[in-house]
């Protein structure tokens, strides 16, 4: 079968980091943006507590210690550095593309969440990866030089010469085809489809890592998963519902069978996580309570009007009762190793978002650092590719065998499980 298209850039992911690269790319290059599901079928759209911005000089240091402190100390430096001075300029650009978040009196609301010293969050309701990510979807999809194709699973790359010169995949009828580039950049989400509870959506499974490991691309820390603390507990099958961090950030406190506090709520994630699972198995539940009393009603009902009426509508009255939540899945801190310009160690690939491993978030993600690291690193990915592009030498058409890919989806679920667990060992 020779079924193919060509293309300057090719993009795997419709979520901030996909987008934010095509929109800081040339116009005069033709991209496609390729998309598991459709293109609001992403954990982008699911974040619910905000965006972490460096306020000035005087919050650097602390804002670096943080997200140090959160990460156990194995970040990558550089790239912290990277990321908190590059944060204004990136709100400034999200702004500028019509994202709206919280204002009082026209200046900005800055909300605090577990493990930071200081307020430097902005936030939408409680959903602000729907805002930012929503708008940046309507930005991308008013260009010329953007097709999206929805639908498109990516099974493989094409490497030619040591380098990356597109992918292969298929649409949901199972027809394959084959997608040149000069520079193709992976922006495909986590790996929370892998686990039983996850708040991912069960499409993401880490397809990117497999292919890499196949293609001996560099991974790193891939060991390096986040649990959510506090997660909607219902005995129902399907993705988790996510409780945010800035919740427990204004005040909501976690109880025990007895109705006693048993830990600060603002300690890092996986303390946190820690503690409660601890807690379950000293109750005998398999949940805890989130007591939201502290809050004021109105502040309930105006800043997390979300996560209000999915509790009522599984039968809780956040501003009555405690609810009951339980640990999930939640992020991945490792992934395919990039440089600070996103580049994976294989030419012509990049890699941003939760797909990549800079380094910024050590052992354990920082609250509300996810958007801005996809951010930050999906426009220096775009920049690299614009002061370096070249086109690869025109290749003929390959030939795809449906045949090499049977069974593909839980041949790479088995080679990343694997692979994990491989680099647990070795951390252990």
């Amino acid at each position: 079968m020779k079924v193919h298209m060509n293309t300057d850039i090719v993009i795997v992911g419709s979520g901030v980091g996909g987008l934010f690269c095509a929109l800081n790319l040339p116009r005069d290059k033709k991209i496609v943006i390729v998309t598991k599901d459709c293109a609001e079928q992403n954990d982008s759209f699911l974040a619910q507590g905000g965006i972490c911005v460096m306020r000035g000089e005087e919050d650097y240091d602390s804002f670096f210690e943080d997200t140090m402190r959160a990460g156990h100390y194995e970040n990558n430096k550089q790239s912290i550095d990277i990321m908190l001075r590059s944060s204004q300029s990136v709100i400034d650009d999200l702004v500028g593309y019509g994202v709206e978040f919280e204002r009082r009196n026209g200046e900005f609301v800055y909300t605090k969440e577990g493990a930071h010293s200081a307020p430097r969050i902005l936030f939408h309701e409680d959903q602000t990866g729907k805002e930012i990510t929503s708008k940046l979807l309507q930005r991308v999809r008013e260009l010329d030089n953007v097709t999206i194709i929805e639908y498109f699973t990516m099974v493989d790359i094409i490497e030619k010469n040591g380098e990356c010169q597109g992918i292969i995949g298929h649409d949901r009828n199972e027809a394959y085809s084959a997608i040149y580039a000069d520079f193709t950049v992976f922006a495909c989400g986590g790996i929370g489809g892998l686990f039983e509870h996850s708040t991912n959506y069960p499409h993401l499974t880490g397809d990117a890592l497999a292919i890499s490991l196949f293609h001996n691309i560099k991974l790193k820390n891939i060991d390096y998963y986040q649990i959510h603390p506090t997660t909607l507990y219902t005995e129902k099958d399907g993705r988790e519902f996510l409780i945010s961090e800035s919740v427990r950030g204004e005040g909501a406190i976690l109880l025990n069978r007895a109705g006693e506090r048993f830990v600060d709520e603002l300690l890092p994630r996986d303390v946190v996580a820690n503690a409660i699972y601890e807690q379950m198995k000293a109750d005998g539940l398999p949940y805890v309570r989130l007591s939201l009393a502290p809050i004021d009603e109105e502040e309930i009902k105006s800043h997390f009007p979300n996560i209000y009426e999915r509790c009522l509508e599984e039968g809780y009255d956040i501003t009555k009762d405690p609810i009951p939540v339980v640990p999930a899945q939640h992020y991945f801190m490792g992934g395919i190793d990039v440089d600070e310009y996103s580049k994976t160690s294989m030419e012509r690939l990049y890699a941003v978002g939760e797909t990549s491993c800079n380094g910024v978030h050590g052992k354990n993600r920082l609250a509300s650092n996810s958007l801005l690291e996809s951010l930050v690193f999906a426009r220096r990915a775009a920049q690299d590719i614009t002061e370096n592009y070249s086109a690869v030498s025109c290749s003929e058409s390959i030939n795809i065998d449906p045949k090499q890919y049977e069974n593909y989806k839980e041949k790479y679920k088995k080679t990343v499980l694997d692979a994990i667990e491989k680099e647990k060992n070795s951390h252990e």
